[in-house]
C-alpha cells in the first residue's frame, strides 16, 4: 500500500512538472524541510538548504519567464524535455528504497511520460493561443498553468489519492479532445 502511495505522489508531482519543471521539485523541497515528506535516501539532497535556495529561485525566475510574449514559447522547447527528467526525478524521489532498481526506473519512467504529456498540451495550448490571439492571451494561459502546477504539486504531497485521480482525470480529458479534433478533422476533410 505504502508503494502504491509513493507512486501516486510521484505521478502527481510529474503531473506537475508537466505545468512548470521546479515547482513540483520546490515544493517536495519544501516538504522535506517540514517533515511532511521524506525523500528516497539518494534525493535527500533536496531537502537541504542550498536545494531550497536554488529551487525557489528557479522557479521564481521560470514563472516570470512564461510572462514575456516572445519567451514563453521558446521556453517550451527548452522546458519539455526537463519537464521529462524531472518527472522521473520526482517519481523516483517519491518512491521508497525498498523496491529493485529495475521496478524503480520503471516507474519512475511513467511519471517521465506524464510530465512529458502534460507538458505536450501545455505547449500545444500556447502555441494555439499564440496563433489564434497573437500571443495576447498567453499570460492568462500561463497563470492557470502556475495555478495548476502549484495546486497539483500540494495536492500530491498532501493528498497523493486524489492527485492520482487527478492525472487519471487530465489524461482522460487530454485524450478526449484529441479524439474529439481527429474526429472533426476527418469530418471536414470528407466531401
Amino acid at each position: 500500500m505504502e508503494t502504491l502511495l509513493s507512486l501516486l505522489l510521484g505521478v502527481g508531482l510529474s503531473a506537475a512538472c508537466g505545468f512548470r519543471v521546479f515547482v513540483p521539485l520546490l515544493a517536495m523541497s519544501v516538504a522535506t524541510q517540514a517533515g511532511y515528506f521524506t525523500p528516497a535516501p539518494e534525493f535527500a539532497w533536496v531537502g537541504s538548504l542550498p536545494a531550497l535556495i536554488a529551487l525557489a529561485t528557479a522557479t521564481a525566475l521560470e514563472i516570470a519567464a512564461y510572462y514575456i510574449p516572445w519567451l514563453d514559447n521558446a521556453l517550451d522547447t527548452v522546458a519539455t524535455p526537463l519537464a521529462v527528467i524531472a518527472g522521473v526525478v520526482v517519481t523516483s524521489a517519491s518512491l521508497d528504497g525498498n523496491l529493485s532498481p529495475m521496478l524503480t526506473w520503471g516507474l519512475a519512467a511513467l511519471g517521465g511520460g506524464v510530465a512529458g504529456g502534460i507538458q505536450g498540451a501545455t505547449t500545444f495550448t500556447r502555441a494555439t493561443s499564440t496563433a489564434t490571439t497573437g500571443g495576447l492571451a498567453n499570460p492568462v494561459v500561463a497563470t492557470i498553468e502556475n495555478l495548476a502546477a502549484v495546486s497539483l504539486a500540494v495536492l500530491s504531497i498532501v493528498f497523493p489519492v486524489f492527485a492520482g485521480l487527478v492525472v487519471v482525470l487530465l489524461g482522460w480529458l487530454f485524450a478526449r479532445t484529441v479524439a474529439t479534433r481527429r474526429r472533426t478533422a476527418t469530418g471536414e476533410r470528407q466531401p
